[in-house]
Parts: C-alpha cells; sequence; structure tokens
C-alpha cells in the first residue's frame, strides 16, 4: 500500500527547471527555510540584488562610520515578498535575538547579527537576503508535480563556499543532473 503522507522538503533546496516562466523564479535555486501542510518558505541563494551590507547598515545606523569590509559582502534578492525584510543564514552554533534553527542552520531576522558581521564578532559563515519566497498550502507540491521544480538535500558548502553564480549548477550536479542537457520544453509522459 502506498503511503498518503506527504514528503516535506524543509533543509532542501528547490533547482528551477529550464522552463520556469515565472521570472521572479527563472534560474534560481531556493533554500528552503520551512515547508509543510500550511505552505513553504525559502530563499533564493544565487541572485545578488546590487546592494552591500554597508547599504542596509548605513540605513540601520547612519551616526556610525562603517567598515570597508561591508562594501563587498553581498545582500542578495530572497524572493518578491516582503522585500524590505532582512534574513541571515549562518551556522546554528551561534544564536542572535531571534533565531531559528533548521538543522545544521540557523537563520536570524534580527538587527544584532547584521551588527555582530559588520563588527567582525559574527558567524564567519553567512548568507544575507532581502525578501522571501513563499507558497501556500500545497502550492509547492503542485510546482513539484508539474517538473517546475527539482528538490535535493541542502549543502551548506554550496551555500557558503561557491559564488553565487556556481550554486544552481552545483546543486543540480549533486543529482547527477545537468541543467544545460534539459529541454526547457516541458510535458508528460
Amino acid at each position: 500500500m502506498k503511503s498518503t503522507t506527504p514528503s516535506y522538503l524543509k533543509h532542501h533546496f528547490l533547482i528551477a527547471m529550464p522552463h520556469m516562466a515565472d521570472p521572479n523564479f527563472a534560474q534560481t535555486l531556493i533554500y528552503l527555510i520551512e515547508h509543510g501542510p500550511e505552505g513553504a518558505m525559502g530563499l533564493i541563494i544565487n541572485r545578488p540584488s546590487g546592494l552591500s551590507l554597508a547599504d542596509v547598515l548605513e540605513q540601520l545606523r547612519p551616526e556610525q562610520p562603517v567598515a570597508t569590509c561591508c562594501q563587498a559582502l553581498t545582500i542578495y534578492t530572497g524572493g518578491p515578498v516582503q522585500t524590505d525584510r532582512g534574513f541571515v543564514l549562518h551556522p546554528a552554533e551561534q544564536q542572535f535575538q531571534a533565531t531559528l534553527t533548521l538543522g545544521p542552520l540557523g537563520m536570524s531576522t534580527s538587527q544584532d547579527v547584521l551588527f555582530a558581521i559588520a563588527d567582525g564578532c559574527g558567524p564567519d559563515q553567512h548568507f544575507i537576503a532581502l525578501g522571501y519566497a513563499g507558497w501556500d498550502a500545497g502550492q509547492l507540491e503542485a510546482e513539484l508535480a508539474d517538473n517546475t521544480w527539482l528538490s535535493c538535500p541542502a549543502d551548506p558548502r554550496i551555500l557558503f563556499e561557491l559564488p553565487a553564480e556556481q550554486r544552481l549548477q552545483a546543486a543540480a550536479a549533486s543529482l547527477g543532473v545537468d541543467l544545460r542537457l534539459l529541454s526547457s520544453q516541458v510535458g508528460h509522459a
């Protein structure tokens, strides 16, 4: 007898298939923070926003000079929902005022993590995004059934150690898939 219990993909990557038509998600790799019966939430991890941590800190604490190193710390576009809201992924060992533990990773949404990173006492590995991607109940499951996404277990090395432009291909390669060889045509046999 086949199980009807859904398989949830928290702490997985979603790999956009080549035929993804939505410009918000075409050629993206998403880290799923939450996935359950109520829906799903994730962060696009391969789309730099053009902003740096220095740009954000100038808004958060304008009275303090911004360290030069903050100019090189990229802020990513995490998704089209609440684009003014910040999220920081980092190893779960460090906790901040608003940290949610996601297995080996933590996600912090409070400003103290940004200040700690800027001041050199934050997590060595971090990913900073504005906005997130969200799905209503059953929406992500329908998109997966329509072959809009591939999924694989999340690998923190892909998130923290690879340049943004290599993350999508690396996640696909972890499944033995070369996205460049897949057709942009979709269908079911």
